[in-house]
């Protein structure tokens, strides 16, 4: 009897234990992201409230998450070193640059998309980046930390060496994708080339003399991350049962947008409120490689070495794992 007691009082100290610990985490999250189906994975998770369901399902009840969007990554990675979110969803380059400034305190949850991302021009004069003069302008998400800036310095890089990585630096202008693309829209606007993301560039390309000139999968020669979830290690350590819950929505999310990608399509509208045709996103998605919705990271380590070897960073990672959680390291990343 003596023993039962003893037993069932050490249960009860080490239930406590963990609801204790449990009532400690957040249950008040904000998440950001990026306008566009790139991050349909978080349109799904929003509408059917799947990290709130997987944190419930971890013991953390009565979590709620607050989803906002902001129209680059530079935005969001200084929301998150602020304190005034507690996880993004952005690209690579950010990843990397905020993991190497604070000496490895901001690393990936996990990935959730890794479509290309194209650029696109109604300048007929320009059919290459060869083609790109000094006065010809080019929108991007975040001037210089996008991935779509990088991936520029990386073709300049190819195509004029190392000493000219920075050669279409001073062509980009900062335009979030929905703002850019009212531009190529307005015949008079300076801006006539677009670095695009999902869906824009594909209704760019449907406009009058709208033409592709290069794409992610061009420069880097294959898959690329897009979508990607990080936050501070100390978050992490203090939220462990969210951050799992994170990467459990994720799976769920993209299992639905595989099986019912109308479904998720319809999600993205009623969340994002874009007035394009359900047919017309369903095509966008039946585009190459338009249903790469992944969790594991892709061509981030070509990201971290390009970056690294111009001294945008200045610990070069033996890994891609030294950028991301312990939880993140059964992925099939590189």
């Amino acid at each position: 009897m003596q023993s039962l007691i003893r037993g069932i009082t050490a249960l009860s100290i080490i239930l406590g234990i963990g609801s204790s610990a449990l009532a400690q985490e957040k249950t008040d999250i904000s998440i950001t992201r990026q306008p566009g189906i790139l991050y349909l994975a978080s349109h799904v998770m929003e509408t059917q409230q799947l990290i709130e369901k997987r944190a419930a399902e971890g013991g953390l009840k009565g979590v709620k998450v607050a989803w906002r969007t902001f129209s680059g990554g530079g935005a969001q990675t200084d929301a998150l070193l602020s304190g005034n979110v507690d996880i993004v969803n952005t690209g690579t380059g950010n990843l990397l640059l905020l993991w190497d400034r604070t000496r490895g305190r901001v690393k990936g949850i996990c990935t959730n998309s890794a479509q290309p991302v194209i650029l696109v021009s109604r300048d007929p004069r320009i059919k290459s980046l060869q083609d790109i003069g000094p006065n010809d302008k080019i929108a991007v998400p975040t001037v210089g930390v996008s991935t779509q800036a990088i991936l520029l310095q990386m073709a300049a890089s190819k195509m004029y060496g190392d000493k000219d990585i920075h050669h279409f630096d001073a062509n980009t202008v900062q335009l979030g994708h929905p703002d850019a693309m009212a531009a190529l829209a307005n015949s008079q606007h300076e801006v006539k080339s677009h670095f695009s993301a999902p869906p824009y560039q594909y209704l760019e390309l449907k406009m009058p003399g709208v033409h592709e000139v290069t794409s992610s999968r061009d420069i880097i020669g294959g898959d690329l991350s897009q979508g990607t979830f990080f936050t501070t290690t100390e978050f992490a350590k203090a939220n462990p049962t969210i951050v799992k819950a994170i990467r459990q929505a994720t799976a769920d999310a993209i299992a639905y947008i595989k099986k019912d990608p109308k479904g998720a399509l319809e999600d993205y509208k009623t969340i994002s409120g874009d007035k394009t045709g359900i047919d017309d996103l369903m095509a966008i998605l039946k585009e190459p490689h338009m249903m790469d919705y992944r969790m594991d990271p892709q061509g981030t380590m070509k990201f971290a070495k390009h970056l690294y070897e111009v001294g945008t960073l200045k610990t070069m990672p033996t890994a891609w794992t030294d950028y991301y959680l312990p939880e993140a390291a059964d992925l099939n990343g590189n």
